[in-house]
């Protein structure tokens, strides 16, 4: 099942429930233009409604995972007005706004570079393998701007010490130094990112889809609140998953010694 019809710079295909995105801007390493923008929009709103689609993987064609904004649409920019900048940083918002709240777990796929608002998607994915090569880089400074719209994730993402450092000198940084801070989980060679991505799917198909989607809206819940405003909240999740279906299944499951039914064999 494909949906390459209906976007222009994405690829998209799907193997199973897993949903394997590709930015398919290889000329000019994937950097964003509106159009790439509206694509990715458009795509993680469509899974808000399916419960056919476990897991997603987010890749980049050619050698280059993203590098961030396209020269030609910064140029443009350059001689536009601040109501068309804010337009246009406000659609940029929107989709990482988007695809953070995707409701299927996201797993980045990164080689070659991640720069600029490539770090943004990097930031908003909940699991990321990275080639050991590749190379990373909050590097808006360097032009005289900030990495404003991807702030939100990138500081919960990495936090405010190694922002204070990155954010500020614009430095690019490895994949090792990415793992260090958080910003990546797994560092591989380059031959074995599929392995890796691989290796997380099969541990989210043995999970049970409804509790993967209510855990990851808990954690953007949970993450700014107090513990004494969580603690009935969290309470009332909990019981609630377990006398769900789902959480009924996956228990009796445990104490018969037998695989959950959505557990893929």
């Amino acid at each position: 099942m494909a949906h390459d019809a209906t976007y222009r710079h994405l690829r998209v295909r799907r193997e199973g429930g897993v949903e394997y995105v590709t930015l398919d801007r290889p000329d000019v390493r994937n950097a964003f233009n509106p159009a790439l923008v509206e694509d990715l929009h458009a795509w993680a709103a469509s899974l808000d409604d399916r419960r056919d689609v476990r897991a997603a993987v987010l890749a980049g064609a050619g050698p280059v995972f993203c590098a961030g904004g396209d020269l030609a649409v910064m140029a443009a920019l350059v001689d536009a007005t601040r109501e068309e900048n804010l337009a246009d940083a406000r659609r940029m918002a929107a989709m990482f706004q988007a695809l953070d709240r995707l409701p299927v777990p996201l797993i980045g796929r990164v080689h070659g570079a991640a720069l600029g608002g490539g770090v943004g998607l990097v930031s908003v994915c909940d699991i990321v393998a990275a080639a050991e090569d590749a190379v990373f880089g909050f590097t808006e400074v360097k032009l005289g701007i900030v990495p404003s719209v991807i702030s939100p994730y990138a500081l919960a993402r990495i936090g405010r010490a190694a922002a204070r450092e990155l954010f500020l000198t614009g430095a690019r940084f490895g994949a090792a130094r990415a793992r260090e801070i958080g910003l990546v989980h797994a560092v591989v060679p380059a031959a074995d990112l599929d392995g890796a991505v691989d290796r997380y799917l099969d541990e989210f198909r043995s999970t049970g889809p409804e509790a993967v989607r209510v855990a990851k809206a808990l954690i953007r819940e949970m993450g700014a609140a107090p513990p004494a405003d969580a603690a009935e909240r969290t309470a009332a999740v909990l019981a609630d998953r377990r006398v769900s279906r789902e959480g009924q299944e996956g228990l009796r499951a445990f104490l018969e010694k037998r695989r959950a039914s959505w557990v893929s064999r």
